[in-house]
């Protein structure tokens, strides 16, 4: 079948929206009728070439649809259930997911990055030639084929625009809050970033009850956004904010500090900013290849933790319909992400205005 697709075929150019084939869902695999598609850095990353992948591919992996077709074996989807899509599928037999750490799942780490499906192969192709998966979702694209683990069920209740979110930036930003560094009722928070993940992290922070949250962004309109989401207190960006942090917590820093841009400057500025015996978690992505320079005296003699968070810590088939019923009953104001609607075709645009920082989060309308 057809299929139109947006597809990147060298760093540092537009995407081109065009007509790809898509092969039928083989063994295990299932064939998605996408309605969502989140604007993310992570896609982004493709374009500058921070993140190397085979090329051509078709990026997206911020999606939810509805099932159209599924393949050989698999028997816990049907064809009208609605989905959001898992950009880091677990098998739940491997030494990671057997230690609770799931999104770390070492067997289908090797497909996902060859951009291929478990098989080593992929469905979508031009001209006879492949194109490749981006996270094995594919999702910027009017239809996908993706493995059955990277589906989660979602209730119809919950807007597929929503679950799209779900499927990244809300279990990145929340799930870091949640999982990864448990913030406590009373503690003190700051947040790099009031992007769509940093905005969910703040939301989070919310609702465990930290009593200050500091939001740190060089965007005016990001740190009005943030405001609106539940900050206390915002800066902006700046040499001088881990000075200000401290004077904002009884001058000691904040107690957990979540950097969620994936910059090496910034992540050494939030160690300033973190208080000694605090945590600072790292959740933006870096560029493949860059480096950070903490200092190792600080982090001893302060006793200050330095972690990472990858998809929020999670286990999607929980956290997935966690933060949906968390949603449903208006604890997670995720409508308020969505800043703005396009089209396919309107999808170069789209990443125009996310850098521009004017908008929370822009989505893909199929």
């Amino acid at each position: 079948m057809k299929t139109k697709a947006a597809v990147l075929y060298q760093p540092n150019t537009p995407f081109k929206v065009e007509d790809l084939e898509l092969g039928s869902p083989r063994a295990g695999e299932i064939l998605i009728k996408v309605a969502a598609a989140g604007v993310c850095h992570s896609d982004w990353h493709l374009m500058t070439g921070a993140t190397q992948h085979a090329l051509p591919v078709v990026p997206g992996h911020e999606g939810a649809g509805v099932v159209e077709a599924v393949g050989q074996g698999v028997d816990k989807f049907k064809p009208g259930d609605h989905v959001a899509l898992n950009w880091a599928p677990n098998c739940g037999h491997c030494f990671y997911c057997l230690h609770e750490r799931p999104s770390l799942c070492e067997t289908y780490i090797e497909p996902i990055w060859a951009g291929t499906m478990m098989d080593g192969t992929t469905r979508l192709s031009k001209n006879g030639q492949p194109v490749y998966h981006f996270s094995a979702t594919a999702c910027f694209a009017e239809y996908t084929v993706v493995p059955q683990e990277c589906c989660v069920p979602l209730d119809k209740s919950v807007p597929l625009t929503i679950g799209a979110l779900i499927g990244c930036a809300v279990t990145t930003g929340v799930g870091a809050v949640f999982n990864t560094a448990p913030v406590k009722p009373g503690s003190s928070v700051a947040v790099f970033g009031a992007g769509g993940v940093g905005l969910n992290v703040i939301m989070a922070a919310k609702l465990a009850g930290a009593s200050k949250i500091i939001a740190v962004d060089q965007a005016e309109a990001k740190c009005d956004m943030a405001l609106g989401f539940g900050a206390t207190d915002v800066l902006m960006a700046g040499a001088s904010v881990p000075d200000a942090i401290r004077k904002l917590t009884g001058g000691r820093g904040a107690d957990t500090v979540f950097e969620a841009i994936g910059v090496p400057a910034v992540q050494e500025q939030c160690l300033g900013a973190t208080r000694p015996g605090g945590t600072l978690v790292l959740v933006g992505l870096s560029a493949m290849g860059s480096g950070t320079n903490f200092p190792g005296a600080i982090i001893a003699r302060q006793e200050k933790t330095v972690t990472g968070s990858y998809y929020g810590t999670a286990n999607t088939a929980r956290d997935f319909p966690l933060f949906a019923d968390l949603y449903l009953q208006g604890k997670l104001d995720l409508d308020k992400l969505v800043s703005k609607t396009y089209a396919l075709d309107e999808i170069n645009e789209a990443y125009a205005d996310m850098l521009d920082g004017e908008v929370a989060r822009g989505v893909i309308i199929f």
